[in-house]
């Protein structure tokens, strides 16, 4: 018996890799700038820098870690084979710095008047992950 692939289904999910060292660094109290320093790639660490300087009232800087974070965060996806579209799903730890730095990205252009940007932004992350937009709306 043949089995084929639904082709109607979609792409499958795209789940990142861990990076467990850079993960308990923050997991420790390690300062977020220290991890991005370390660990330039991992998204989390950007993640934490624009959600801090958001909080603190700097929108600018936020979006500027925040837009670094996404680019880390698409780089990576594109390696574990996305294709541009498609589930990444906040179940999966390892992905959660990109929805978070996605969803960083758009809060701050929103605070910036950059209105566009925080549209697309939002409608990537709902479309990325319905459970992290859902999750993040409230930050």
């Amino acid at each position: 018996m043949e089995t084929h692939e639904n082709l109607l289904a979609g792409p499958p999910p795209t789940l990142l890799p861990e990076n467990a060292e850079a993960r308990q660094m923050l997991e420790s109290g390690a300062k977020a700038a220290d991890v991005a320093a370390r660990f330039p790639s991992h998204a989390e660490a950007w993640a934490a820098l624009a959600d801090d300087y958001f909080t603190a009232g700097h929108a600018v800087t936020s979006y500027a870690f925040a837009r670094t974070g996404y680019h880390r965060g698409l780089d990576q996806l594109r390696r574990a084979g996305w294709k541009g579209h498609g589930p990444v799903p906040w179940e999966h730890a390892p992905n959660r710095g990109f929805l978070r730095c996605l969803h960083a990205l758009s809060r701050a252009a929103g605070a910036i008047g950059e209105k566009d940007e925080a549209e697309r932004c939002a409608q990537f992350l709902r479309d990325s992950s319905a459970e992290a937009a859902r999750l993040l709306a409230g930050n």
